[in-house]
């Protein structure tokens, strides 16, 4: 079990949305908390926040699109704030575009926060816990990264690569030994603005999930070491789903409404 009181937690993208849901729930759970996003301003109210609820957090802006920002304010961080025991991998990023429709810069961006970040902060941080052998390696991924679905091409693929990074490093952990815990996190469509305009078919079998209820969740399944956590229950389905011949798989996803939820998408504006 994980014992989130005492510990220091890492949250990326904690200024806003899910992850600086993630950090209040954590505060409240007793963790010392390091907030890191690239909205400074986003930052200071999120600590400024913290601060009414008798929580503290240090905070440190970084550009998880450059690998050399990420690996000097981890750095930093280390030096300043100490080791971190918890490493939550929140930040993340969605363009909601056809694939012709996206820039190649976006593209890039798109796997820059929701994929490569991933591997630049584990690096940073996991040396330290594998000193210590205790450490938790939290992954917000998505149901995305389950199934793949039409105007989502580079957000579905970076997502597939964050189920499969956990995944290989969870394995990768296992054969050295280590106590060192991971987990991966995949909701469905989450009611923070990101997603603003997605639509479900079927809401009592695939509802947009309240951010509150997430995070419980997503803080039970830290504490209770559970290596994967998937939301909802329904989302299960995907992987006998697999089994099916890709025609059938297709018209599946398109009566469950999968397929069209992105037609009205708009995002943070």
């Amino acid at each position: 079990m994980t014992d989130i009181n005492g510990s220091r937690a890492l949250v990326t993208g904690a200024a806003s949305g899910i992850g600086r849901l993630l950090a209040t729930e954590l505060g409240k759970a007793g963790a010392s908390l390091v907030l890191w996003d690239v909205d400074a301003q986003g930052l200071s109210a999120a600590q400024a926040e913290l601060r009414r609820t008798g929580c503290d957090a240090d905070i440190y802006v970084c550009d998880l699109t450059r690998r050399e920002e990420i690996e000097a304010v981890a750095a930093q961080t280390l030096a300043e704030s100490g080791p971190v025991d918890i490493l939550v991998n929140n930040a993340g990023i969605v363009s909601g575009k056809g694939l012709l429709d996206i820039s190649p810069a976006e593209i890039e961006r798109t796997f820059q926060v929701n994929t490569l970040a991933l591997f630049w902060t584990t690096r940073a941080f996991l040396p330290g816990m594998l000193e210590r052998d205790r450490g938790h390696l939290v992954t917000i991924a998505s149901a995305a990264g389950l199934a793949g679905t039409s105007k989502l091409t580079d957000y579905c693929s970076s997502k597939f690569a964050a189920v499969g990074f956990d995944e290989s490093l969870r394995v990768e952990l296992k054969r050295q030994g280590s106590k060192i815990v991971t987990t991966v996190v995949c909701p469905f469509y989450t009611d923070t603005g990101m997603f603003e305009g997605v639509r479900t078919r079927f809401p009592w079998l695939l509802p947009i999930l309240d951010p509150d209820y997430v995070v419980r969740r997503t803080v039970r399944a830290i504490e209770a070491d559970r290596r994967r956590l998937i939301m909802p229950r329904f989302v299960y389905t995907g992987w006998p789903s697999r089994l099916l011949p890709v025609g059938w798989f297709d018209a599946m996803m398109a009566f469950f409404g999968i397929s069209h939820s992105m037609d009205d998408f708009q995002g943070r504006g």
